[in-house]
């Protein structure tokens, strides 16, 4: 079976992010910090030679996705299949006001409950759910390829444990996996079974920009 590399990426830093908020399925921008992450996770991508791009459809993944698409010329295939987890409630609040106002959502989310549904949001199965079916429709469609997807930290998160055979049906709760804004999770794939993990959060190219200060909010 031909080996296809898959390219998680977190979108570069938000507006939200920078002021320490839950972004959710907001519709927040990239901050200036993080159109500079954008380029040079695109510059470091086209070099190499990714073939296809998908993104979940909220603004700030797509943005992220952008540089490298205009370097390939490659369409962006957007999905809300990849989008964040909605958070319901916590949208677009501090961790602290989070906390003090919606006290039991923000304990289960921080301690990885994956069946806890936020009020008026889902929880980390149903981001699992829609997010691994279109993954795997995707590695059949572009065997042998290179795949990059834009996505959120949560998101990245379920979907990079899953490669890994680490979440199953009596799960109830998850490590996290961190990956900073613009960060890499790299994976080669041969099938279901045979998933080799390269390197998570990557930040390597943002080294220039952001050093060692590259973790930010969702």
């Amino acid at each position: 079976m031909p080996v296809t590399k898959l390219y998680l990426i977190r979108h570069g830093q938000s507006a939200g992010n920078a002021e320490g908020r839950f972004g959710g399925h907001g519709p927040t921008p990239l901050s200036e910090l993080g159109m500079r992450q954008a380029e040079c996770a695109g510059e470091i991508l086209a070099k190499e030679g990714v073939t296809a791009i998908y993104s979940s459809d909220l603004y700030r993944a797509v943005q992220t996705a952008e540089p490298l698409a205009k370097r390939l010329d490659l369409h962006i295939f957007k999905t809300s299949a990849f989008r964040e987890r909605n958070v319901g409630v916590l949208e677009g609040l501090t961790f602290d006001e989070s906390k003090q106002e919606f006290p039991k959502d923000y304990h289960a989310l921080v301690s990885r409950n994956i069946h806890h549904i936020i009020t008026n949001g889902e929880s980390y199965r149903h981001l699992l759910r829609r997010s691994t079916g279109l993954l795997w429709e995707i590695l059949r469609n572009h065997q042998g390829e290179k795949i990059a997807i834009f996505s959120h930290t949560g998101a990245i998160c379920f979907l990079t444990l899953h490669l890994m055979g680490a979440i199953h049906r009596r799960t109830k709760q998850t490590p996290w996996i961190v990956t900073s804004n613009c960060g890499i999770n790299r994976f080669e794939i041969r099938g279901r079974n045979n998933v080799r993990v390269l390197a998570l959060n990557d930040t390597r190219h943002l080294q220039n920009i952001t050093g060692n200060d590259s973790f930010a909010a969702r």
